[in-house]
């Protein structure tokens, strides 16, 4: 199964046995997520408009999996010594698929600050020393979706007309900051076009280097954090972005209003 996803282009690691374990014990939780990932793309307008954020975006996947029975959980552990309970400790997974042989637990970084996943692999470790889940699983942004997300930003701006700070209302973009304008008004006074300028902001300041993505997932497994407990890691690939505009049930409704710097 997950040799499907590969050859669909996601990026798909795992360690200590998780494919072994997945196939044998979790086949049917496996096919699950797989069709929820499978199923998922993402349209460059809410991309765009949403400002790169979470909301509008990967909650289409996030109810694709709550839908499957993959939903939010919170471990409770408590120490009791010599009869005397310690303070106990909570650890919050947002999709945990408990079956019949175990529980898998899974948690979704698109766009975060890249050392959000040492917490979720040392969440995933403590969780698995304690037997309370059987393997864990992360979802990124892959290596091919990172690497194509100024071409396709700037492809989809020039194409729908981006020529001024005047076209970002028509074309749904949530207000820039200050600091963003004047660095993007900086870069047309140098010649350069706007919607290059805008689009080079734009992935700059919202998928860097120092987010959450492939490469600096894979770094740290390959340097074992999270050892030992079992891991299935995931990319989501280039494939998952579309030109369209968002599904009827317009997610820019989601977002709520945008504030104004």
């Amino acid at each position: 199964m997950l040799g499907g996803l590969r050859q669909s282009g996601y990026d798909v690691l795992t360690s200590n046995h998780a494919d072994a374990i997945l196939s044998y014990d979790f086949a049917a939780e496996l096919e699950e997520l797989i069709a929820a990932l499978r199923d998922f793309r993402i349209a460059m307008p809410e991309l765009i408009g949403g400002g790169g954020g979470e909301s509008g975006q990967t909650q289409r996947l996030r109810h694709a999996l709550s839908d499957r029975r993959w939903r939010k959980h919170k471990f409770h552990v408590q120490t009791i010594v010599d009869g005397i309970e310690r303070e106990g400790i909570s650890h919050e997974v947002d999709h945990v698929r408990f079956a019949r042989a175990g529980a898998l637990a899974l948690e979704i970084e698109w766009n975060n600050k890249d050392p959000f996943f040492d917490r979720d692999l040392e969440n995933f470790q403590r969780l698995h020393a304690l037997s309370a889940i059987s393997v864990g699983v992360i979802v990124t942004r892959g290596r091919t979706l990172q690497d194509a997300l100024m071409s396709r930003c700037l492809g989809w701006l020039q194409a729908n007309g981006l020529r001024s700070e005047a076209d970002l209302d028509r074309l749904g973009i949530s207000a820039r900051t200050a600091s963003q304008r004047r660095a993007i008004a900086a870069q047309t006074e140098r010649g350069i076009p706007y919607a290059e300028a805008f689009a080079t902001k734009f992935v700059a300041d919202k998928f860097g280097q120092a987010t959450t993505h492939w490469i600096k997932l894979e770094e740290r497994v390959r340097r074992g954090v999270g050892n030992p407990c079992p891991l299935l890691l995931i990319g989501l690939p280039e494939a998952i972005l579309t030109d369209a505009a968002p599904p009827p049930d317009d997610l820019f409704a989601a977002l709520g209003p945008q504030e104004t710097p």
